[in-house]
């Protein structure tokens, strides 16, 4: 369906340095496509490095963070390799990002109308009168009751869903070309989360976006992706369609997100909710192998000691994990 892509991100890897001096991988080789108009979720638990991604794609790493190999290709430019004022331009420009904490993300002594007309005008060379005009539309476009009374309003004068309308129409300011939505919907009630998702569904229809949906929620990822990607400990572990994914999961990490994903009319034996056993590594102190082998009910000798590279599954399904060794190709970068 999609030809090339719009936003290619080739073995990125990024290293932070740890309490002792030694510097620990915390992106560990991650591929990751995006095409023109397709919505994508980025699903893992907390800690996973998905978050992470999203800034080491927009340049906004922490000062100590250190990109030591990859590439982030946006339109044939390897943005990585760009100096900060054109990386400036693809913020915002080419690339727009909605924050999962709008309460924090938002600057609470200024009204709601500065903080969008300063969007508008960092991309646009207009007046303030007409950055005006274009920011009550965006609020508009974004189902706020009221733009013009909401212009004037600080942010601890709206709801939780209306501080991330807000930040929505932020990012929208310069008709970016790609929405990375990172936990867009963490804080807010089931209500407002199915509106702010609904709306971006919608966007992406009218504005032929191409969203990123950072989540942990593999049912959001079900009701509004075309395709899925999975990290575990800093790695993509598998990517697939989400039909793929949820029909036929092919890494135990995803299996076991899928058996403790809360279902309807569930009922949790002894009033426990099924749970992955253990926790996701801290990146200094990962296993050897493959790092979710403590964890995984199929681990086998091998998983102790190696890696697993990506086997392409076929269609537009990959995994690492050495259960498709004898049944699939090896694709893409082994692991180091």
């Amino acid at each position: 369906m999609h030809e090339q892509p719009l936003l290619h991100v080739d073995n990125l890897t990024v290293d932070l340095p740890s309490p002792n001096g030694r510097r620990h991988r915390v992106l560990r080789g991650v591929d990751l496509t995006l095409s023109r108009g397709e919505s994508v979720g980025l699903v893992g638990e907390s800690g996973c490095g998905k978050s992470l991604t999203a800034l080491a794609i927009l340049g906004l790493l922490p000062a100590e963070a250190r990109v030591s190999a990859g590439h982030v290709v946006l339109r044939g430019n390897d943005l990585l390799e760009l100096p900060e004022a054109a990386m400036r331009r693809v913020r915002g420009g080419e690339i727009g990002l909605v924050f999962q904490e709008p309460m924090t993300a938002l600057n609470p002594v200024l009204s709601i109308g500065y903080q969008i007309i300063e969007a508008v005008r960092l991309h646009r060379r207009v007046h303030r009168r007409s950055a005006r005009q274009r920011a009550s539309e965006l609020l508009r476009q974004v189902a706020i009751p009221d733009p013009v009374g909401t212009m004037d309003a600080y942010p601890h004068q709206l709801s939780g869903g209306q501080r991330q309308r807000v930040l929505l129409a932020m990012a929208l300011a310069a008709e970016p070309a790609i929405l990375i939505a990172d936990e867009p919907t963490t804080a807010l009630d089931v209500t407002i989360q199915a509106q702010i998702l609904d709306l971006l569904d919608e966007l992406a229809e009218t504005l032929q976006l191409t969203i990123l949906l950072i989540t942990h929620d593999l049912g959001l990822v079900a009701g509004h992706c075309d395709r899925a990607l999975v990290m575990y400990a800093g790695r993509v572990v598998e990517e697939a369609s989400v039909l793929e994914l949820f029909d036929h999961p092919a890494h135990p990490y995803t299996r076991a997100l899928l058996r403790v994903a809360p279902r309807l009319g569930q009922q949790a034996a002894r009033g426990k909710l099924p749970s992955i056993p253990g926790a996701v590594p801290d990146a200094a102190r990962l296993p050897s192998g493959c790092a979710f082998h403590p964890r995984c009910p199929d681990a086998m000798a091998r998983c102790e000691q190696e890696d697993p590279p990506a086997y392409d599954l076929g269609g537009r399904q990959r995994a690492r994990c050495f259960l498709w060794s004898d049944r699939a190709t090896e694709e893409s970068h082994p692991g180091e």
